[in-house]
This record gives structure tokens, C-alpha cells and sequence, in this order.
């Protein structure tokens, strides 16, 4: 797949660049994204969730009522699951949500994500640059003559650059990556993805 390279302004230069057909030009296997994401999003959960069951309560343990004849549920003690304030039944308990997949069901993943976006036409490239010092409202001046108004959107470079970190981290839709570090949940997440020349090199590093 051929694209065009944009300059950091938005025009085009007039040089392009082909992408490698078996990451961005494969058929999309739409189960491997699926559990790609669901593991991304499972192990964001911290899993500390707890509840007490009755064993753990304090409080008498005298049955308040008699078993029969009085209409009502039969019920012990005053830590009840029946009563306000009472024990909760199969309650939450503190446990992880890790999810384990295969290296090659991950690197397919990120292929179809990529591949559906750039079928999508959703990718841009642009000549890599950088700032002379944070500025956010030179990073967001960027991103508008990208075409990029609003919507959310991944700015992917090769290497970790703090000063671009810091001029678009106050933007809620924009998220800059490493090429590296790119997972299929932000690829799918991402209205548009931006990658700069030398990521591409990277990408093809990660997922060869």
C-alpha cells in the first residue's frame, strides 16, 4: 500500500512511502483484535473488589426471631443476608483478571488492527519531526493542519521524545506512543493514527 507523506503543516511533500503488505495489507482477523483488546482492557482492572460474607461481620449471634409463625423468611442472627446492613451472599473477592495469549495471536492482532485502518483510511504519515520546547499549542497547531479536529487520534514515533510527550499531553484526544509500545486496543481505539517516517521501520522490527 502506497501513502503519501504529509510535512508536520498538513501538505503533502510529494515522496511516498510503501507500506509492507503482511502487516498493513493482511486480511483483518477480527477474533484475534477481539481478544487482544479484551486482554488489554481486563488487565487494567485492579481486582481489589471485596465484600464481607457473614463470617467475617461483627455482631450478635442470637436469633432474633423464631423458625416458624411469623410469616416472614426464616432468618438467624442480626448479620443475615436478609437484613439492611447484613452479610452479602457470593460476594466479590479480591483476585486478578490477567489473560494470557500467545505471542503470534498478539503480533496478528496488531496486523489486522493496522491493516483494517489502513483500509479504513484512517493512517497518515508525516515527516518525523520535533519541537524545540514544549508547547502544546504548537503541538495542537500541528494536529489541526494533520486534519485532526477533535477526534481521537495516536501520533506513533520512533523513539520516546520528552518534549513531544509533554506538548501533547494536555490534549484529552491525542495520545503520542512509542512505535514499539503501540498495542491493538489503542490502534482500534484511535480515530486517525499518525506515524512518523522512522516508525514504520520500527513497526516492522516489532511485528516481523
Amino acid at each position: 500500500m502506497i501513502l503519501d507523506i504529509h510535512s508536520v503543516n498538513g501538505s503533502k511533500t510529494g515522496r511516498t512511502l510503501d507500506l509492507p503488505d503482511d502487516i498493513f495489507g493482511i486480511e483483518p482477523n477480527e477474533h484475534t483484535v477481539y481478544l487482544a483488546v479484551k486482554q488489554y482492557l481486563a488487565h487494567q482492572r485492579q481486582g481489589t473488589h471485596k465484600s464481607k460474607e457473614r463470617s467475617e461481620l461483627s455482631g450478635s449471634t442470637r436469633k432474633l426471631f423464631k423458625q416458624k409463625g411469623t410469616g416472614g423468611a426464616r432468618r438467624g442472627d442480626i448479620n443475615s443476608p436478609l437484613l439492611y446492613g447484613g452479610a452479602r451472599v457470593f460476594g466479590p473477592k479480591p483476585h486478578d483478571y490477567v489473560i494470557k495469549l500467545n505471542k503470534k495471536v498478539k503480533v496478528l492482532a496488531r496486523k489486522s488492527a493496522l491493516s483494517a485502518k489502513a483500509k479504513a483510511g484512517s493512517i497518515m504519515i508525516v515527516e518525523d519531526f520535533t519541537l524545540e520546547a514544549p508547547k502544546t499549542k504548537i503541538f495542537a497547531g500541528l494536529m489541526k493542519g494533520l486534519g485532526i479536529n477533535g477526534e481521537k487520534a495516536v501520533v506513533v514515533t520512533a523513539e520516546n521524545d520528552q518534549i513531544l510527550m509533554k506538548s501533547s499531553r494536555n490534549l484529552p484526544n491525542i495520545q503520542l506512543q512509542r512505535a514499539v509500545d503501540l498495542n491493538t486496543y489503542q490502534i482500534v481505539n484511535a480515530g486517525k493514527l499518525v506515524l512518523s517516517e522512522n516508525s514504520i521501520e520500527k513497526i516492522k522490527e516489532t511485528l516481523a
